[in-house]
Order: C-alpha cells, then structure tokens, then sequence
C-alpha cells in the first residue's frame, strides 16, 4: 500500500524511536551514480583503459601494478565518498526523524549519514568505509583515513593513469600493500568502532522491545539480504507493536502484509519531492 509523505510524517510522529536501515538504493536515488551518465564521464579514461561500464564491477579488477590499483581506487573512493558532500535526499530524511530516537544500520560505504547531520555514535556501517585504509591482510586492528592521500594521488597521477610509487600505501606494521575498509574476503577489518556500533545497535533493538518501533528501510536489495532485510522483515513479525515501511521501487516481496508493513515502490528520491 502505498502513502504519501504527510501520512508517513505522521507515523513517524506517532512512533517512540526509529530504526533505519539503507542500503546502495539509497544513494542511487540521492544521486551517487555507479554506472549512469556521471560514470561514464568522470570514468571515461578508466573505460577505454580497462574496459568496465560500472563502479561496482571496478572494485574486482585485477589491476597489474599497485600503481594502477591505486589510479583507480583514488577516483574510485573521491568520486563516491571523499570528493562528495552531503546529498540532499540524506538531509530530507534526516529532517524526518531528528527530533525522534533513532538507529541508523547500512551497508552503504559512502558515509552520507555522517556527511548529513546524524550523529555518528548511532550509525553502525557494516560494511566498512571508502574512506579508511586496512592493511590487506589484517595484521594489526587498525583503520586509517585516506582522504588526503587521495586528494594527492590524483593531484599526481600520470597519463598512464598511474600514481607515483611513493604515493602507494604499504602497511606501518607489516609492509604488505594496503586496501580500503571494505567487506569483500575473510581480511576485512572489524576494529573498535565497528564492535561499538554493533553493541549499540543490538542495545537499541534490545531497549525498543515494548516501544512504538517505526522500522524505515530504504533500498535494500538482495546482494547481502542477511544484514538488512531479512532481519527487519523478521523483528517485525515477532514484535507487534512495530511496523516497517519499505521504499523500494523494484524489490518489495513481502512474504506476509497486514497493516504494519508498508510498502513505498516510487522512487524514493522523488517521494521526498513531494
């Protein structure tokens, strides 16, 4: 059943916390684009080199010298995290629920929640971040920011579109290459912070138990439905006095609906219009 953005201000109104959840629909529909017209500009040189027509399917390139890994990866992460303020979607969303309790949970490594006025000691990113750098294979529990060695590494790459050698980053502890923090093979790095925002997240689920609960998904898919959507589905049925609304234009599927899932299939960005 689809609602209007007042009927959903309204529940969200009514709700005593919130929980959201977000993942890559999300910034697609804000306007992080992976493989549209944006892509193909900024990436032009990268295309004709290596031959991929999407962002996600770069990430698992084979790049044969740390050089280029690292001529990539520093467009990569600037064009989807560093070089990239605050989108507006993020802010409307924000507006919606600032006054309330709330959780954000996503698997999304763009940090749009923490560029957009959520306060970042509720905001569990699993998945990792673009923005930090981990030892590729996890020798030590540490993250470090990469955002001015990007901004450097594209200052200083060259027509090959190869950073100087200099520039590439070898662990402190091990000397092995470095990669970003993300989820993609047994060495990603879990360090405090991800093992904080995991308690709190439990502790907020744990704490909303007998509350008014509004569960607010935003483009969720089926790439890592274990995170997001299958748990959400689930919290619901078990507890009800809770409800789930789902933005999703492609993929609602729930297997049950009764009056506390809600399912919203426009465009989210374009339901924020509104």
């Amino acid at each position: 059943m689809n609602k209007t953005l007042n009927e959903i201000k309204e529940l969200v109104n009514k709700a005593d916390c919130i929980l959201i959840g977000a993942g890559s629909g999300l910034s697609t529909a804000a306007g992080i684009d992976y493989a549209g017209e944006e892509f193909r500009k900024e990436f032009k040189p990268y295309i004709r080199k290596y031959g991929f027509d999407n962002l996600y399917s770069s990430s698992f390139y084979e790049y044969p010298t740390q050089e280029e890994y690292w001529g990539a990866w520093a467009k990569h992460i600037y064009f989807a995290n560093t070089g990239r303020p605050g989108l507006e979607l993020y802010k409307k969303i924000f507006d919606l629920i600032k006054e309330k309790e709330y959780f954000v949970i996503t698997t999304n490594v763009d940090d749009q929640f923490y560029k957009t006025g959520f306060d970042k000691n509720k905001i569990f990113r699993v998945q990792g971040s673009y923005a930090l750098n981990q030892c590729k294979y996890a020798c030590h529990n540490k993250l470090y920011s990469n955002k001015e060695l990007v901004e450097k590494m594209l200052e200083n790459i060259d027509d090959n579109l190869k950073v100087p050698t200099k520039l590439v980053p070898i662990c402190p502890v091990c000397g092995e290459n470095m990669e970003p923090n993300l989820r993609k093979d047994a060495y990603f790095i879990q360090d405090d912070l991800w093992y904080k925002q995991s308690e709190a997240y439990e502790n907020f689920i744990d704490n909303s138990k007998h509350k008014n609960l509004l569960l607010l998904e935003f483009g969720v898919g089926f790439n890592t439905p274990g995170i997001i959507r299958f748990p959400f589905e689930k919290m619901t049925f078990e507890n009800k006095n809770w409800k789930l609304i789902r933005f999703n234009k492609e993929v609602m599927c729930f297997c049950e609906l009764d009056d506390r899932f809600i399912g919203i299939d426009k465009d989210i960005n374009e339901f924020f219009k509104v």
